[in-house]
């Protein structure tokens, strides 16, 4: 699973002085039912539960029906895109990738 395979990279994502936030939309209730049915995690998850999906709708990853595609953005400091990864829910795209693209932001 996504979620917990950040946790177990933390201390990689730490070295690039990165920030990992989840987002999904479901209800910040259900977000931490389930992060808590995980055993916790350490960084914040969000929900873009109200109004329905407008962050996704924003970034482009709201499909018709409502659900998100399983995307991946890097933003910098200053609120610029750096590398977007979109994959099928289905899908997990691997840290190894996501923690060469952050190599990459950093310089």
């Amino acid at each position: 699973m996504q979620i917990p395979s950040y946790e177990e990279d933390h201390s990689e994502f730490d070295r690039f002085d990165t920030q990992v936030l989840g987002i999904s939309i479901d209800s910040p209730y259900t977000n931490k039912g389930w992060a808590n049915s995980l055993g916790g995690i350490s960084y914040p998850l969000l929900s873009d539960f109200w109004p329905h999906g407008m962050v996704a709708l924003k970034y482009n990853v709201l499909r018709q029906e409502g659900m998100t595609e399983r995307a991946l953005f890097i933003i910098d400091k200053e609120g610029i895109v750096r590398y977007v990864d979109v994959h099928d829910i289905g899908d997990q795209p691997k840290n190894s990738v996501l923690l060469e693209e952050l190599a990459k932001v950093a310089g």
